[in-house]
This record gives structure tokens, C-alpha cells and sequence, in this order.
């Protein structure tokens, strides 16, 4: 295994493959949404648009809306708490903070340009939320085509603060 210059050489073959399995594009959870977009009648969108700062996952361009479909273990979810690698620590938390300050920067970008921009998170298109989840990008979509919206950042799916601060408690409870 040859490693490329500050990427440590991965732990085993087996590894090595699976990383290199991960795509950027074309996602399982990519294709899901933009399946959902044509099923609602919402097409014209363009993927991974140069035109759009950060070239988000999908922009309808004349409504200025833009997609950006977030992978939970790559971008560091907030409410689903992805495992760490046990595995050059240092060398992660590097690359993690690296694509949350990539995404931060697109957003400001995106933002400062007029975009409404839509954030999904991975886990927030699991079976039991995919319904509740499209059909909030799919208002989302046709209201900015309805009327021109100021730029404002969505994140879509969420759960309400305290609906997780209560589930937390819940779990500390059964813990002890």
C-alpha cells in the first residue's frame, strides 16, 4: 500500500478498497433525493452547476435554490453523532475540519450570492424520515419558485433542540 503525501497508508487492503469505494457524486442519497425531485414534477435543476458557488449536489437555477445532500460521517452530523476512526486520529479530525470549513465557505458564498440553500443530511433520508424530509425540500423548491425568496439557509429534517436534549435525557436515564 503506497500512501500519498500526508495521507497515512490505510490499515489493512480490505480498508483501503472500501475507502476508495466512497464516491462525491452520484450518492446513494443523491440519487434518492433527485428521484423524489422528478416523482414531485420538479425538474430543470442542474448537478454540480459551476455557475454555483461550491458547486452544490443540485441548484435550480432560475429559482436559486441549492441542494447540498450532506453524507453524516464526511461532514460530521450534528444529530446523528458519527463513530470516529479509531485509526490516525489526527490525520481525521484535520480532514473533517477541512470539509466543515469547506461547507461553511459555501454556504457564506451561496448566501452572499442570493441563494436559498437547502442542507440534507444523510440521515435525515432514512425510511422512516424520507417522506417527512422531501416533502419540506419540495415546499421549499416551490416556494421560491412562487415568489423571489431572501437568501436563507435550511436545514432540512431537523429535529427541534429540545426534542433532541429530550431523547438525550432519556437515554442518560436508561444508562444508569
Amino acid at each position: 500500500m503506497v500512501a500519498r503525501a500526508g495521507v497515512p497508508a490505510a490499515s489493512s487492503e480490505a480498508t483501503r478498497h472500501v475507502m476508495q469505494a466512497n464516491r462525491s457524486k452520484n450518492t446513494g442519497p443523491e440519487l434518492r433525493v433527485r428521484a423524489a425531485l422528478r416523482e414531485a414534477g420538479l425538474t430543470g435543476y442542474r448537478l454540480h452547476w459551476k455557475k454555483a458557488p461550491g458547486r452544490p449536489d443540485v441548484c435550480f437555477p432560475g429559482r436559486r435554490v441549492a441542494i447540498q445532500i450532506n453524507g453524516c460521517f464526511w461532514h460530521r452530523c450534528p444529530f446523528c453523532g458519527p463513530s470516529r476512526p479509531k485509526t490516525h486520529p489526527e490525520f481525521w479530525e484535520q480532514k473533517f475540519a477541512r470539509n466543515r470549513e469547506r461547507d461553511a465557505r459555501n454556504a457564506r458564498l451561496l448566501l452572499e450570492d442570493g441563494w436559498t440553500l437547502l442542507v440534507v443530511w444523510e440521515c435525515q433520508l432514512k425510511r422512516e424520515r424520507f417522506d417527512a424530509t422531501m416533502s419540506r425540500i419540495v415546499a421549499e423548491v416551490r416556494a421560491a419558485g412562487e415568489r423571489r425568496l431572501p437568501a436563507h439557509a435550511v436545514d432540512v429534517g431537523v429535529v427541534p433542540a429540545w426534542r433532541l436534549r429530550a431523547a438525550r435525557a432519556r437515554r442518560r436515564g436508561r444508562r444508569s
